[in-house]
């Protein structure tokens, strides 16, 4: 340790004193001048602009339905070619390829035009759900195509302009459980779902033994998905589709909200026959529904007997919001 009163202790002390004098003076011991400012003087010239700054990326346009818009109704009309891709026995569509069968629709749409005050949109409805007199593999009495089959019909509907239907024939599944198998496809702004409630088995029950029914509770759980999808991609609103030919097909309507931002019902009149027969279908489905419900109609190439020209499916009161052809 320094003795207090050593020459190094005095030095110490003496610099401390001058420290002091210097911070006093607002320095600070060894301080220098500033350094110079850069001699790039486009830095600071006013006639230099500043570096540009990147524009923030403009925000996607959010998805349209076919023929523009985000609502179903009002504002276009649907005709749709009805079947099972490769599966002529089930329908038209199946009589075809996709590309093919957009031809076809297409003109079977513009012979509507010229009926309706709206724009007709051509429309495929796809079964993809088809019920079978087996169990099958998971025992629900219903095969299910693949994503990898419908979706090629999808993509090259969406690409055309044409809205889609994926319809479901469930067999004793639930209706929202084979929805799900399909919500990659639903998420698709031109996809909505059909549900054929002819097809629906309780336990027990087998296909073509009876007609089955869908209620208010599985059609809510089914506009619950659709709703999702809808709100979680920023889509569209999406058709949901109930198949009828009769009354008790589909029970609980009245307590079903028909239309909202995501999700619009319609119903779809299917009966088949002659004139008598269909007018009298038609009119026991219409006057059991809500007031306002949204209603189709469908014709029949070999059933109906003989089959409504465009002019004459256009005479029901209400006019058809979706024709299809099976």
């Amino acid at each position: 340790m320094h003795n207090p009163g050593s020459p190094t202790c005095s030095r110490y002390a003496a610099a401390a004193a001058v420290m002091a004098l210097l911070l006093t003076a607002g320095c600070t011991a060894g301080a220098t001048e500033p350094a110079p400012r850069t001699s790039d003087a486009s830095a600071d010239s006013p006639d230099t602009p500043a570096a540009a700054v990147p524009e923030p990326a403009a925000a996607p346009e959010p998805a349209e339905l076919p023929g523009g818009g985000r609502q179903l109704f009002p504002g276009r009309r649907l005709v749709a070619l009805y079947g099972h891709p490769g599966s002529p026995g089930l329908g038209a569509l199946g009589e075809q390829g996709p590309d093919a069968a957009i031809d076809r629709v297409r003109h079977l749409a513009a012979q509507y035009q010229a009926f309706s005050d709206v724009p007709v949109v051509p429309t495929f409805e796809l079964i993809a759900t088809v019920a079978h007199q087996e169990p099958g593999p998971d025992g629900d009495y219903s095969g299910e195509a693949s994503v990898e089959m419908l979706r090629p019909w999808v993509e090259k509907a969406q690409q055309a302009g044409v809205y889609v239907l994926l319809d479901l024939q469930p067999g004793r599944a639930r209706f929202v459980d084979q929805a799900r198998i399909y919500a990659e496809l639903l998420e698709f702004p031109n996809v909505g779902l059909a549900l054929d409630p002819e097809w629906k088995l309780e336990p027990g029950q087998y296909p073509l033994e009876r007609v089955g029914s869908v209620d208010a509770v599985e059609i809510e759980e089914v506009k619950a998905l659709l709703d999702g999808i809808v709100t979680a991609g920023d889509l569209p609103q999406k058709l949901l589709l109930l198949h009828q030919f009769q009354l008790q097909m589909v029970r609980g309507l009245e307590r079903v909200e028909l239309s909202q931002p995501g999700v619009q019902v319609l119903v779809h009149m299917d009966g088949q026959g002659g004139p008598a027969a269909k007018e009298e279908t038609w009119a026991a489905v219409r006057d059991a529904l809500p007031l306002g419900t949204p209603l189709g109609w469908k014709n029949f190439y070999d059933e109906d007997t003989p089959m409504f020209t465009p002019a004459e499916t256009m005479l029901r009161q209400p006019q058809p919001l979706m024709i299809s052809y099976q």
